[in-house]
């Protein structure tokens, strides 16, 4: 029975510290990671354009091949 006495009372101070932290955080203000999204963004934008620079002549011929491929009416 001490024990459960002894786990509540380490799950109570658990809470409180969590509760505490929980407070300290949402009064920080909020900031967000802009320069890191900024250059994830345009790495992505950079890969995209070397893709299709590479891609884009063999895309191509597969789309006309497709094309003169199919007869109907």
């Amino acid at each position: 029975m001490q024990e459960l006495l002894r786990l509540r009372s380490r799950l109570g101070a658990a809470t409180a510290r969590y509760a505490a932290r929980l407070a300290d955080w949402r009064r920080q203000p909020e900031r967000g990671d802009v320069p890191g999204w900024v250059l994830i963004t345009i790495m992505t934008a950079g890969l995209v354009a070397a893709l299709w620079l590479v891609a884009e002549p063999l895309l191509s011929d597969l789309f006309v091949s497709a094309v003169s491929g199919v007869s109907g009416p």
